[in-house]
């Protein structure tokens, strides 16, 4: 019988084949998914694989759905290194998207170009306030991230949903619960003429780097990442862990904040109670997908997206619910989970009914077995 032994240390090869065994997992419970509601397999993944990258223009909205999942999960991405689990970036980017939209709706017919940059940074201010609350509560109080980032997501919906069935509904709306639309000039500019991509997603390739050389080639990211993981290891270096909390829920923050921004001033174009679309949910999954690398965020983005429009076109083409998205994005969660037990275990076939409970690594020389499996110390050893 199959056996799960504990590897003597991580395996780095692992940690990176984890995600893509877990995504040929996802497609082949997806086959089986598509053949229980009577759906032709081929064509339900070549809705999700392949109808997205089609075209120029299938492209171009790949990238219009990567761009947020990408600018999200790269704020989250420094939380979870520094063990901040900030679960509301969906909170923090509604309301970085009503900030944005209240500053767009301050435009008229005579505003000049420079109220994009003033729009993008009052999505960044909004979302990293936001994001605030939870590290001041945390940090004050010692409340429970989790809960208090959590929680805040419901808060933030509300709010939106009170400006655009309140003060900010459009007079001329039909009673629409929507903002009017924004003034062509505040929209962020687009990158070529006949797609939706703005400069939006040049900024989330531009946060990548930025993110890389702030974590693997700076003091203060390393400071980051040990001031939340070994708190007692940080003091003694001279790092401040309260310092890791608020820099890692601000720059998370700010981070979704901005894709709101990006969001309403570009392909919505006003501010409805759909603004939340559950990016900020999604991105979780994307920065561990990604391995909260910013490269292997990239490419998980544009998988996600992929997820998205597959669910889109399937609720069209194939008459399948479009929760399917949700459906595929849980499944390669799961496994990813699942998968990930690789790094720390291996797979061992064991003959005989005899075979030891679990199988067990080599013991050191002079050493003897724990119960679970794992070498003891020598006598003598501290």
């Amino acid at each position: 019988m199959f056996r799960l032994e504990p590897r003597p240390q991580a395996s780095r090869w692992w940690s990176y084949g984890s995600p893509l065994l877990a995504l040929a997992v996802t497609v082949l419970i997806g086959i089986a998914l598509f053949a229980a509601l009577g759906k032709d397999p081929v064509r339900g993944l070549q809705v999700f694989f392949w109808e997205p990258v089609r075209s120029p223009y299938a492209v171009g909205e790949l990238m219009v759905k990567a761009t947020p999942l990408l600018m999200i999960a790269l704020g989250l991405a420094v939380c979870f290194r520094s063990n901040v689990w900030n679960i509301g970036a969906e909170g923090q980017f509604v309301i970085g998207a009503v900030v944005a939209g209240g500053v767009a709706l301050l435009a008229d017919k005579t505003t000049g170009p420079w109220i994009v940059p003033a729009i993008l940074l009052a999505g960044v201010l909004g979302g990293m306030a936001w994001a605030g609350l939870t590290a001041l509560l945390r940090d004050k109080f010692n409340a429970n991230e989790i809960l208090v980032s959590l929680m805040l997501v419901y808060v933030a919906t509300l709010v939106l949903g009170y400006l655009v069935y309140g003060p900010w509904k459009d007079p001329m709306g039909y009673n629409f619960p929507q903002t009017k639309t924004f003034e062509k000039v505040t929209q962020i500019p687009r990158l070529m003429q006949g797609s939706r991509v703005s400069i939006g997603l040049l900024l989330a390739l531009a946060a990548a780097g930025a993110l890389w050389v702030f974590l693997f080639r700076t003091r203060a990211g390393f400071a980051q990442q040990v001031g939340g993981l070994a708190p007692a290891a940080a003091r003694y270096a001279g790092f401040s862990s309260r310092r890791a909390l608020w820099t890692a829920l601000l720059i998370s923050g700010g981070a979704a904040g901005l894709a709101g921004a990006l969001e309403v001033a570009g392909p919505i174009g006003q501010l409805t109670p759909y603004v939340p679309a559950g990016y900020g949910f999604a991105a979780i999954i994307v920065a561990f997908v990604g391995r909260l690398h910013p490269v292997g965020m990239v490419f998980s983005a544009i998988l996600m997206s992929m997820f998205y429009i597959g669910g889109e076109l399937a609720q069209s083409r194939l008459g399948l619910p479009k929760s399917l998205t949700g459906v595929f994005q849980g499944l390669l969660l799961f496994t990813l989970l699942a998968c990930d037990t690789l790094i720390a275990y291996r797979v061992r076939w064991v003959n005989g009914p005899h075979a030891p409970p679990l199988a067990r690594v080599a013991a050191p020389r002079g050493g003897r077995f724990l119960p679970w499996g794992g070498p003891a110390a020598k006598k003598g050893d501290h």
